[in-house]
């Protein structure tokens, strides 16, 4: 792809850093923003600025928040004895939007996965691990893909936690073998919050 302008060239270049965003599309949005007062150029590159200096992971449950403590981890009206195991903030997103669920959440910040040198020690899980042994929680919820990488993350958590005196529960498979939580619609991911089965139940079956 030729360009006239060096900077037009590295503004594309930047952008189709972005996931999904090719050469093409990513001219296609620079020149957008080209055709807009330089004000609105201005706005998008603050809040960006802004963003990446000021978001923080939430100490509890390590979603990304404002504040040092998240809104949810510090609703008094949520559960705090339940615990929902999730990927990341996409999957919080996707099970708030149901009104389904009222406890709280941990990040893991990914899934196990070996091709890609994601390993436990790379997520949460530890922390995790910390509060159960604390003698607070009563269930965990997890909420992760059924994806090879899932289950093997899933099946990872069950091993550490299995001396504790706690409930470990997996959503029901409302959800596709090989689905994303994010991607689910909100009934289907509903359902399958409100009707989680025991994690033995699905090792047997």
């Amino acid at each position: 792809m030729d360009f006239s302008s060096k900077l037009l060239e590295n503004a594309v270049n930047e952008m189709s850093q972005l996931p999904g965003i090719g050469k093409r599309t990513a001219l296609r949005m620079v020149l957008h923003l080209l055709k807009q007062p330089k004000e609105q150029t201005s706005y998008l590159a603050d809040a960006l600025k802004h963003f990446r200096d000021g978001i923080k992971l939430c100490t509890n449950c390590h979603n990304i928040s404002d504040l040092e403590i998240c809104e949810i981890c510090t609703n008094s009206r949520r559960d705090p004895e339940v615990i929902c195991v999730v990927e990341d903030i996409r999957d919080v997103m996707a099970i708030e939007n149901t009104a389904q669920f009222k406890g709280l959440y941990h990040v893991l910040g990914g899934k196990i996965s070996p091709i890609e040198g994601i390993g436990p020690h790379n997520l949460t899980i530890e922390s995790l691990v910390n509060k159960v042994d604390q003698g607070n929680v009563k269930e965990i919820i997890l909420a992760l893909s059924s994806t090879m990488e899932g289950d093997t993350t899933n099946f990872y958590i069950y091993r550490k936690l299995q001396k504790y005196p706690v409930n470990l529960t997996a959503i029901a498979r409302g959800i596709s073998v090989g689905d994303e939580i994010e991607y689910a619609d909100e009934v289907t991911l509903g359902r399958s919050i409100i009707n989680r089965v025991p994690f033995e139940q699905g090792l047997k079956g």
